[in-house]
């Protein structure tokens, strides 16, 4: 079995650490194999951000290293949508910050929207974590992960001063 996620973001939304704390989980907690890319414009923030990420359970599925054909696509910015609409298909899961993103443009799809930044805002205090609200939502539609694997990912990958926030935000979004 093979999965394609997408995410695409700005600069400043965490989307590098979206896709790293899913790469790591799903490799090292979860057992299964995962390729990982990042693009990102030069920019500090504001700046276009993609993860592609192909997760499988035997390293022969995973024969490329951009997603070809999305199961899951996550938008926090509306960033060049129509192009990144070509990587979708019928089935595939999106997932995006309605506060950002038009959800018009995914009706045809399977659709989870909701203002992440303004959630994670109203209930953690910070928008940093809208990230990981999203990483928690993604785990509640999906039986890929478990949300104990994002949080020895977390207990890795996040400085010890925003690792109870990123575990909050995780645990926030997994219950809405």
């Amino acid at each position: 079995m093979k999965w394609e996620v997408l995410v695409v973001g700005r600069g400043g939304q965490g989307i590098l650490l979206l896709g790293r704390v899913i790469g790591l989980a799903t490799t090292k907690y979860a057992n299964y194999y995962a390729a990982l890319t990042e693009s990102y414009a030069s920019e500090t923030r504001g700046g276009e951000s993609r993860v592609d990420i192909i997760i499988s359970t035997t390293p022969e599925e995973a024969k490329h290293v951009r997603v070809e054909s999305a199961d899951i696509a996550v938008f926090m910015y509306p960033f060049n949508i129509n192009k990144y609409k070509s990587l979708l298909n019928k089935n595939t899961l999106v997932i995006v910050d309605s506060e950002y993103v038009d959800v018009d443009l995914f009706r045809d799809y399977r659709l989870v929207a909701h203002k992440f930044s303004e959630i994670a805002e109203k209930n953690i205090g910070t928008r940093r974590v809208a990230n990981m609200v999203i990483l928690g939502k993604l785990l509640r539609e999906i039986e890929l992960l478990k949300v104990e694997h994002v949080k020895l990912a977390l207990k890795e990958l996040v400085p010890l001063n925003w690792l109870e926030q990123n575990i909050k935000a995780v645990e926030l979004g997994y219950n809405l």
